[in-house]
């Protein structure tokens, strides 16, 4: 299954459950918080182009389009900058940009705690070596 079915899926599920009874301040929340994971996973980690990230903005603007009942774009954008909906492409950006950031800490910490062990192993403990 691809993850736009599932986002679709889900989102569409949110609007059975809450209808028009709620704000749109609460379904983009839920929104936010329960599909984009589903749209988004494992994404951080993949190099995708422009077209694929577009592809990704396009499942996400269609909903907003639903929500907000138009299909003007500018009204679309404005809505996203008023209910701080990030888009998923700068969703994705943003995550990789923290996974490099945590990954390249995790790196330093790592060789730190090699450059530790080597030098504790390189002092000699005993002078009897055991057989393999």
């Amino acid at each position: 299954m691809q993850p736009s079915g599932g986002f679709y899926r889900a989102a569409n599920s949110i609007f059975s459950k809450v209808g028009r009874t709620a704000s749109e301040e609460v379904v983009l929340h839920l929104v936010t918080y329960k599909c984009m994971p589903i749209l988004l996973y494992g994404f951080e980690m993949l190099n995708l182009n422009k077209s694929q990230l577009n592809s990704l903005d396009f499942v996400a603007n269609r909903f907003l389009m639903k929500l907000f009942n138009t299909n003007n774009m500018q009204i679309i954008a404005f809505c996203c900058e008023q209910f701080n909906f990030v888009l998923p492409s700068r969703q994705i950006s943003y995550g990789r940009d923290m996974f490099i950031k945590s990954d390249s800490q995790r790196t330093n910490l790592l060789t730190f705690v090699n450059m530790y062990i080597g030098a504790t192993l390189m002092q000699p403990t005993c002078s009897v070596l055991l057989p393999i």
